[in-house]
């Protein structure tokens, strides 16, 4: 089972649609986001399972289409409400045109991202858009979530890890699940499966918080500081406030309340602090936690020991990644 081999024919695919025609200034968005790169992680995803429950993988090629198509809607919004310059290296889509036209151009790609349904039997169809509307609410859900934390005084760790399951786990979990189903796997290892994303894209999400303070600028392709200069009360923020002195939680928190021209102090400033208590570390550990609860989850899976292995190997790639 190779990723690049899946990467290279979801891309294939990808490239086969047409997407600028008229109104340009609608579509036109949408092919520049949705081909902007990345890993491609969640449509991979999707072929993977359809692969290791039986099923051609290329039947899962429409279903691995719209969890793309939906993630990028995701990402051109969550641009717009984070006010970000930069997503993989390149200007967002609302910096390129305006703020209009990300929002419409979004909505466009939702409603693209059910059509790709319309490719299945009515059972299949009628599967995957019931878990795609739950999971495409829980999204929304996580979105508003981290909003309302922004100006919270008081956040909880327990609730920022509910948070970022319903922004980022749900969305990976899915795209396993998505394949199950169009692998017409039974329901007990589409549930299993749909449990080892879950926790995955925890680690993943935990994986992202690291490398938006600790990353390299030249491979993480977004702002490094993203979320310092937001005043997002990611995991190593709340785990500072958990842990350190007085003084420290005095010093990080009078750096969150100051909003800036030139971040670059304040940047310095919260890093050194994640630093000096060891937030990288603890961060790590907790990656790994989530990253060893996925795998527990693919000994309950009836599938042979080899998949149990590439699923393993994914997992450890993933969680070893740099953007």
């Amino acid at each position: 089972m190779d990723i690049q081999h899946y990467q290279k024919e979801f891309l294939s695919y990808l490239a086969s649609k047409q997407w600028v025609q008229e109104p340009k200034n609608l579509y036109e968005p949408i092919d520049y986001i949705l081909k902007l790169g990345g890993k491609r992680i969640r449509p991979v995803l999707t072929l993977m399972a359809a692969d290791i429950f039986g099923s051609d993988y290329k039947k899962a090629l429409p279903a691995a289409l719209a969890i793309e198509v939906f993630h990028n809607f995701t990402l051109v919004h969550d641009d717009i409400m984070d006010a970000a310059p930069l997503r993989r290296g390149k200007a967002t889509v609302h910096e390129k045109w305006d703020i209009n036209t990300g929002i419409l151009s979004g909505d466009a790609m939702l409603i693209l991202a059910y059509k790709y349904f319309e490719n299945y039997t009515p059972e299949v169809f009628q599967e995957l858009a019931k878990l795609f509307s739950k999971t495409a609410l829980e999204v929304c859900d996580g979105q508003q979530l981290d909003v309302d934390f922004e100006t919270r005084k008081k956040v909880t760790i327990d609730e920022y890890l509910n948070m970022i399951c319903l922004k980022t786990s749900v969305l990976v979990a899915a795209a396993l699940k998505m394949g199950a189903i169009v692998a017409e796997s039974d329901a007990k290892n589409a549930s299993l499966i749909y449990d080892f994303g879950l926790n995955l894209g925890l680690a993943f999400q935990l994986q992202d918080d690291y490398l938006d303070t600790f990353g390299d600028p030249e491979t993480f392709g977004k702002q490094i500081g993203g979320d310092i200069i937001e005043n997002k009360k990611t995991f190593l923020y709340l785990k500072t406030l958990e842990i350190a002195d007085k003084e420290t939680k005095k010093k990080l928190k009078y750096s969150y309340r100051k909003k800036l021209k030139d971040n670059s102090l304040k940047i310095e400033e919260v890093t050194r602090i994640y630093q000096m208590n060891d937030i990288p570390l603890l961060i790590a550990k907790e990656i790994e936690k989530y990253t060893e609860k996925a795998f527990a989850t693919l000994e309950k899976m009836d599938i042979s020991e080899a998949n149990k292995i590439n699923l393993k190997n994914f997992g450890t790639w993933l969680m070893k990644r740099t953007v």
